[in-house]
C-alpha cells in the first residue's frame, strides 16, 4: 500500500470518528509532517470522502469514501489516541492500519438497540427535568422515549427510510404523548415534553462540526452540513406538527421558554401535575449525559467526563445570562466550553472535542431549544434564534483561537532582535 493510500485510509478512519473536515484535515498534515516528511502529500476533506495527492507533479488523487460518524464515542476516543501516538512517532502508519485499527473495530458497541433506548429515556427524561415540565409529562417523555428510540433504531436499518426517520419519528412521539395525556385527564401539554423523546434524533454533532468548519473557513463542508442538520430539524418540527393537527393536541404555549428563563418559574399545582424544584436540574444534567453517553457507546470514563462538561456548560449559562443576557451567556458558555474540550482532547483521555461538545449543545441552539422555536412557531423565539446562532458561532471561533493557536510561537517570535 502506497502512502497515499495509507493517509487517505487513516482520513476516513478519522471520520468515521466524527471528526470535522478541519480537523481531519489537520491532523493528517501534523502526522504527514512527522511520519513522511519528505513527502509531498496535499489532502482535500468532504463529509464522507477523503482526497490525497501529490503537493507537485502528475500523480493521481486517491480517493476514499467512508461513512460518516459510524462509530461509537469509545472507538472514536480510541481514534484519537491513535492519531496521538502516530503524532509523537510511538507507532508506525502501518500498525496504525493493521492490529490498531483492527483493535479499534472489534470493540463496536454491544446491544445497540438496548442502549439507544434506554439512553434516549435517560436523555428524555432529563431535558424534561431541566425545563421543568410536570412530573407526570417527565415519566411520560421517558417512557415514549424507549419506545421510539427502539422504533427509530429499526427504521435506520432500512436505507430508503433514512430521510424519513425525523418526520416519522416526531409524528409518532406527539401521538403518543398526546394520547398519553388524555389518558391520564390532562388537557395541554409542555412542549418539551413533546420534544425531548425526539432529542436524540437532533443533529447536534452535525451542527458542532458545521460551526467547526465554517469558523476555519471550510465553507463547503460546513455549508452542507449545516443546511443538512438544518434540513433534519425542519422535519422534526414538521412531524410535531402534523401530529399535533392528527390528534389535535392543545400545546401550552407558555412552556416554550429558554433554559435560563425556567428557574424562576413557579408551581403552585398539586401532585403529579406540579414541576421539579429547580434545584432538580443538576439530575437532569447528569440525565441528559449519562443518556447520551449510554446511546452512543460511551464507557464510564468518557460518561463522568461527558457529565463534567454538561456541569460545566449549565453553570456558565446560569451564572452569565443574569448579567449579560441568553445571546451573549451562550457565546461565552460555547467559547469557554471548546477550550475545555481541546484540552481534554489533547490530554490523555484523548476525546475528541466534538464528543466532548455534543452533549453541552443540547443546552445551547440550534439544539433542542432550536427544534421548540420551529416547532411552536413562538414569534420571540424565532426571532432570537438568528442571533443565538451567531453568538454560538462567534464563542465557537474565539474558543477555537484560543485553544488552537500557537501563543508560545507567536511569543517566541516576538523576542527575537530586529
Amino acid at each position: 500500500m502506497t502512502e497515499s493510500s495509507q493517509f487517505a485510509q487513516l482520513g476516513s478512519l478519522l471520520l468515521e470518528a466524527g471528526f470535522s473536515a478541519t480537523d481531519t484535515r489537520e491532523t493528517l498534515e501534523e502526522i504527514r509532517d512527522r511520519v513522511a516528511p519528505d513527502q509531498e502529500l496535499a489532502f482535500a476533506v468532504l463529509p464522507e470522502a477523503v482526497f490525497v495527492s501529490p503537493a507537485t507533479g502528475p500523480g493521481a488523487p486517491i480517493l476514499r469514501m467512508a461513512m460518516a460518524s459510524s462509530l461509537s464515542t469509545r472507538q472514536s476516543a480510541m481514534v484519537s489516541r491513535l492519531m496521538h501516538r502516530l503524532r509523537d512517532g510511538r507507532i508506525t502508519l502501518d500498525t496504525a492500519l493493521g492490529s490498531e485499527q483492527a483493535r479499534i473495530r472489534a470493540a463496536a458497541m454491544r446491544m445497540p438497540v438496548l442502549r439507544w433506548m434506554v439512553g434516549n429515556a435517560l436523555l428524555a427524561g432529563g431535558l424534561a427535568v431541566l425545563f421543568r415540565c410536570p412530573w407526570w409529562s417527565i415519566i411520560v417523555a421517558a417512557l415514549v422515549a424507549a419506545l421510539v428510540g427502539g422504533v427509530a433504531a429499526g427504521l435506520s436499518r432500512v436505507r430508503p427510510a433514512a430521510a424519513i426517520i425525523p418526520f416519522l419519528i416526531a409524528l409518532l412521539s406527539t401521538v403518543l404523548v398526546s394520547e398519553s395525556a388524555a389518558v391520564l385527564g390532562y388537557s395541554t401539554v409542555p412542549l418539551f415534553a413533546v420534544c425531548a423523546p425526539i432529542a436524540l434524533l437532533v443533529p447536534g454533532a452535525m451542527i458542532t462540526n458545521a460551526l467547526l468548519e465554517l469558523t476555519a473557513a471550510d465553507v463547503v463542508t460546513g455549508a452542507s452540513r449545516l443546511v443538512y442538520g438544518v434540513v433534519q430539524l425542519s422535519f422534526m418540527a414538521a412531524g410535531i406538527a402534523a401530529g399535533s393537527a392528527l390528534i389535535g393536541l392543545e400545546i401550552d404555549q407558555d412552556s416554550a421558554v429558554l433554559l435560563t428563563d425556567v428557574a424562576g418559574v413557579l408551581s403552585t399545582a398539586p401532585a403529579w401535575a406540579s414541576l421539579p424544584p429547580a434545584a432538580f436540574g443538576w439530575v437532569g444534567v447528569a440525565a441528559v449525559a449519562v443518556g447520551i453517553s449510554l446511546a452512543l457507546g460511551a464507557g464510564y470514563r468518557l460518561t463522568a467526563v461527558s457529565i463534567a462538561a454538561m456541569s460545566v456548560a449549565y453553570a456558565l449559562l446560569f451564572a452569565i445570562a443574569p448579567f449579560w443576557g441568553t445571546v451573549i451567556a451562550t457565546g461565552a458558555t460555547a467559547a469557554a466550553l471548546f477550550v475545555l474540550a481541546r484540552v481534554i482532547e489533547r490530554s490523555t483521555f484523548a476525546i475528541p472535542a466534538t464528543i466532548t461538545f455534543q452533549p453541552a449543545f443540547l443546552l445551547l441552539v440550534p439544539g433542542t431549544v432550536g427544534l421548540v422555536a420551529l416547532a411552536s412557531f413562538d414569534m420571540g423565539a424565532l426571532s432570537s434564534a438568528p442571533a443565538i446562532f451567531v453568538s454560538l458561532c462567534i464563542g465557537t471561533k474565539v474558543g477555537s483561537i484560543i485553544a488552537d493557536t500557537h501563543w508560545w510561537r507567536l511569543i517566541k517570535g516576538s523576542r527575537r532582535p530586529a
